[in-house]
C-alpha cells in the first residue's frame, strides 16, 4: 500500500522549484541554467522537475510568469496619473530583484549571441503588458484620457525609459525613474500621440 504525499508537498516542492530557477537565471543566466542546477538548488531530484516541466524551457516560461505575476500587481487607485506611477515604481523594484534580472538574462541571452530563448519565454513580459491594459482601459472609460488611446503603446513608452538605464545605460533606477516615466507616457497621451488611426 503506497503511502500519499504529506499535505501541501506538492505547492511546496512547486515553489521551491520555481524559485531555484529564478535564482538560477538570476546568477549565471538562460544558457547556463540546466535542469540538475535547478534540481540541486531546490533539494529534488530532477525526475521530479521533469514530472512537472518537461523540458528546461517550459520550466522557466512557468518560473517567469510567477515571478512576473506575484511581483509586478496591477494597480487601481481610480486614477491614471497614481496607477501609471505605481505601475512604474512596481517595475522599477522588479527589475532590481531576482525575478527582474532573471527576465533580463533571458532576454539578454540572444542579444549577446547566445542561443534564442523561445517564444514561449519571451512571451511571458508581453503577457504581463496586455495584463496591465486595464489600467488604461479604466482611465479612457473615466474621460481621463482621449478615446481611442492605444494603451499598449502607452505602457511601451512608459517602460522604454525603466528598460533603458537597466539594460543600456546602467544609470540608477529610482522611484524618480519611474514616476519621471509615468509623466512622460501620460503627456504623450494627453497629447493624442497614442490615439489609433
Amino acid at each position: 500500500m503506497s503511502s500519499a504525499a504529506p499535505p501541501g508537498r506538492g505547492p511546496k516542492v512547486r515553489a521551491a522549484v520555481l524559485a531555484a530557477t529564478v535564482d538560477e537565471l538570476s546568477e549565471h543566466g538562460y544558457a547556463a541554467l540546466t535542469v540538475e542546477k535547478v534540481a540541486r538548488r531546490a533539494g529534488v531530484h530532477k525526475t521530479t522537475v521533469y514530472r512537472r516541466w518537461p523540458d528546461r524551457d517550459v520550466l522557466i516560461a512557468d518560473a517567469l510568469a510567477e515571478s512576473v505575476a506575484a511581483d509586478l500587481p496591477i494597480p487601481d487607485t481610480g486614477a491614471i496619473d497614481s496607477d501609471l506611477s505605481s505601475l512604474a515604481r512596481s517595475l522599477v523594484v522588479w527589475v532590481k530583484s531576482p525575478g527582474g534580472r532573471a527576465i533580463l538574462a533571458v532576454m539578454l541571452s540572444d542579444a549577446v549571441g547566445l542561443a534564442r530563448p523561445p517564444d514561449q519565454i519571451r512571451h511571458v513580459f508581453r503577457d504581463r503588458i496586455r495584463g496591465a491594459l486595464p489600467v488604461v482601459e479604466r482611465a479612457i472609460g473615466r474621460g481621463e484620457l482621449p478615446t481611442g488611446t492605444n494603451a499598449a503603446e502607452l505602457l511601451k513608452t512608459m517602460v522604454a525609459p525603466i528598460y533603458l538605464r537597466a539594460l543600456i545605460t546602467g544609470e540608477p533606477l529610482t522611484e524618480s525613474t519611474a514616476d519621471s516615466a509615468a509623466r512622460l507616457a501620460l503627456t504623450a497621451a494627453h497629447a493624442g500621440l497614442f490615439e489609433s488611426e
